[in-house]
């Protein structure tokens, strides 16, 4: 059984995302979207409200939850990938910009583990500008975002930002 990561902050997953997973959905057996936990950062959504967001929005677009299933993590991505029994990570690549930096990603995690392999999804063009950044940009100033994101997490996004 083909299992692979699709590992993320998700802050909050836009429709860009979910347009990776439908389409890794069709390439491998299971794909566990995996939410890290950055001490680092500081998210708008805990890792809580980000996981329940995703399972709503991958509910709403009929993606079998068998297939598709989602859990946190914080840590290394392929340690994760190890624990789980995947052999693959799934990125995303919306422009040329992305590719250098995932390029690097894949190549020290090939390092760090052999057996865990990288595979690039480019973004359907019509969501190739959309990052959960400006998203929360956007929002941030009151702007309308509803066409960039599912519903399920447009609500949550409202309501952390103040209900602006």
């Amino acid at each position: 059984m083909a299992v692979a990561v699709y590992p993320g902050s998700f802050d909050p997953i836009t429709n860009g995302h979910l347009d990776v997973i439908g389409r890794a959905s069709g390439v491998f057996d299971r794909i566990v979207v995996a939410v890290l936990e950055n001490p680092r950062k500081q998210p708008l959504l805990s890792a809580g409200d980000r996981v329940a967001v995703i399972r709503e929005a991958l509910a709403a677009t009929g993606i079998s939850p068998e297939r598709v299933t989602v859990d946190s993590f914080d840590g290394l991505t392929v340690t994760f990938c190890q624990r789980i029994g995947a052999g693959f990570i799934v990125r995303g690549l919306r422009a040329i910009s992305d590719f250098e930096t995932e390029m690097q990603l894949a190549h020290n995690n090939r390092r760090l583990a052999p057996g865990v392999d990288t595979v690039f999804f480019m973004t359907a063009v019509e969501h190739g500008y959309v990052s959960s950044s400006l998203i929360k940009e956007i929002a941030s100033f009151g702007g309308d975002v509803s066409e960039m994101i599912p519903v399920a997490p447009s609500d949550r996004l409202r309501r952390a930002l103040g209900g602006r």
